[in-house]
């Protein structure tokens, strides 16, 4: 499963590329299951408040991180959101993309989504 947040649509426009579960992620969200986080870069650089409570609550079943960001923000705020996620669980970061990213940004997260999570929930 994917559970992710879009405040523009990008995320939600990449969402409906990828052939992989998603859900959206609400204020109360819990989950049950390994998942990948899908999140945007609020502000300069920030995790999305909406994202801080959801991982407060879910980091332990988190297996990676997808952000998106704008580089018009420059490199050091570029999807800064998945770095401070990254610094702060210790999950790594799958991909950043760019706005609504690129076909091989897409490859990438189906590869990994195939090797981690489809074969934890054989496990």
């Amino acid at each position: 499963m994917i559970y992710f947040a879009s405040r523009t649509g990008n995320v939600r426009s990449i969402i409906g590329r990828l052939s992989l579960p998603h859900a959206e992620i609400q204020r109360h969200t819990v989950v049950q299951e390994p998942f990948l986080l899908f999140t945007y870069t609020d502000g300069l650089g920030e995790v999305p408040e909406l994202v801080s409570g959801f991982m407060e609550r879910n980091s332990e079943l988190c297996k990676g991180i997808i952000v998106s960001g704008n580089r018009n923000y420059g490199h050091a705020l570029f999807a800064l959101a998945g770095d401070k996620l990254n610094e702060q669980y210790s999950i790594p970061i799958v991909c950043k993309m760019d706005l609504r990213g690129k076909e091989t940004d897409d490859e990438q997260i189906q590869k990994y989504y195939e090797r981690v999570i489809r074969n934890e929930n054989l496990s």
